[in-house]
């Protein structure tokens, strides 16, 4: 398996993209502003998206994606959610008012755009790669997600605050070799960061110190303009583990 990092930023600006990963050629882990940078030809390649969450940043990308290239496809595009998630997104997106219904486009037989729903814990095997739902905290429903190729595992904790229920479930991947956490603000924002269930630079850290397996640690979701001091406040008081900046362009290999 190999995942590109299209973005991973919590804001835009210049050459930041908001978070979207692509799982070889054909599968998105959440769809933010990255993914306006890949080719016609790439998005049409692209039969799956797993979102963590409803928020903005991380589905931005779906509507545009499909307006695009939604006509050179055989078969709808699959976006897979929890059932909260995927209610939010007819409500509120693909509603006709906000952008139109795909799951309609050009026919409820054969529609551009179809979900399906799925919850923590339930593996989606795409042809022996492994996705796994894991417990998320966040202002809205969320999840993370194992990435298993049977060799190795990368665990993306998606937008979340402190998390009791992912260390146990992290701590039992046998094979995990990366970890992707967000920490979108700095110490000084810890009230911000708790109301708006994300993590800072003293909360990552507790949030390290559940971790019982040894693992390559990236940081992303930084806010914008931050990044420089919430990685200093990182190396202060969590770098025992050595966590390092998640880059736009980074590519993983397991």
């Amino acid at each position: 398996m190999k995942l590109r990092v299209l973005g991973c930023s919590g804001g835009i600006g210049g050459d930041l993209r908001t978070t979207s990963l692509l799982l070889d050629h054909d599968v998105l882990i959440d769809a933010g502003t990255g993914v306006g940078d890949l080719s016609l030809a790439e998005l049409a390649q692209i039969d799956h998206v797993f979102l963590t969450h409803s928020h903005l940043d991380h589905v931005a990308s779906i509507p545009f994606m499909l307006d695009s290239v939604g006509w050179m496809r055989r078969e709808p595009l699959v976006v897979h959610a929890t059932e909260e998630t995927t209610g939010i997104l007819r409500e509120h997106l693909f509603n006709w008012k906000l952008w139109p219904d795909f799951t309609q486009i050009p026919d409820p037989v054969k529609p551009m755009l179809r979900y399906e729903t799925m919850s923590v814990g339930r593996t989606v095997d795409l042809r022996g790669r492994r996705l796994t739902p894991l417990p998320a905290n966040h202002a809205v429903p969320a999840v993370g997600y194992q990435l298993d190729s049977g060799e190795a595992s990368l665990v993306f904790t998606g937008d979340t605050t402190t998390n009791a229920a992912l260390w146990p479930v992290v701590n039992g991947i046998a094979n995990l070799r990366y970890l992707v956490i967000e920490t979108a603000f700095c110490n000084g924002e810890k009230e911000l960061a708790i109301a708006s269930k994300h993590l800072c630079p003293s909360m990552l850290a507790g949030e390290l110190r559940q971790l019982a397996r040894g693992a390559e640690i990236y940081v992303t979701h930084l806010k914008p303009g931050e990044g420089e001091l919430i990685m200093q406040e990182i190396a202060e008081c969590a770098g025992k583990w050595r966590p390092r900046m998640l880059e736009t362009g980074q590519v993983f290999d397991f």
